[in-house]
């Protein structure tokens, strides 16, 4: 009688016709470098450019900049050490923002400045 339970010699030699390349491109370590591959160049790889960018941009800070905070404020930088910028958000007013809590520089005029009245 022939018995399903135990392997033969040629059974147990063949592998059951699995080994070779084949076997090692159809398991799951290169599904996980494809993933992984996957998650580096959809997620890690633009993260890091952004935050490069956004690092060089805090080191070209310069007082007279006009500036957005990542809380909405506007403001000119009148004083900047290494951790914290003094903005004048309207006149004579003036606040301390951490120097990572800048979010960009912004263009043109403030709209902290006041503006010319029309008559």
């Amino acid at each position: 009688m022939f018995d399903l339970f135990t392997a033969t010699p040629a059974w147990a030699q063949d592998g059951g016709g699995a080994g070779g390349l084949g076997s090692l491109l159809s398991g799951p370590l290169p599904m996980l470098v494809l993933m992984f591959a996957v998650f580096y160049f959809l997620l890690i790889r633009p993260q890091q450019k952004k935050a490069k960018q956004h690092k060089e941009m805090l080191g070209n800070l310069r007082k007279g900049d006009n500036v957005l905070t990542s809380g909405g404020l506007y403001g000119k930088i009148t004083g900047i050490t290494d951790n914290v910028v003094v903005l004048e958000v309207a006149p004579q007013v003036r606040v301390k923002v951490s120097r990572g809590h800048i979010a960009g520089v912004a263009g043109g005029e403030s709209p902290a400045a006041p503006a010319p009245e029309k008559k």
